[in-house]
């Protein structure tokens, strides 16, 4: 993987759009590389 490339332990890496998608594959990706993670999505009220 890229992240392999990186040494990102005990980073802290703020995802936008973690929910779906891109932005929820970097999140895991990058979880799964010893990153903390702050989430944020939005939810548009139906």
């Amino acid at each position: 993987m890229i992240l392999d490339s990186f040494d990102v332990k005990g980073k802290v890496a703020i995802v936008t759009g973690c929910d779906t998608g891109l932005g929820q594959g970097m999140a895991l990706g990058l979880a799964q590389a010893g990153c903390d993670i702050v989430g944020v999505n939005i939810v548009e009220p139906t």
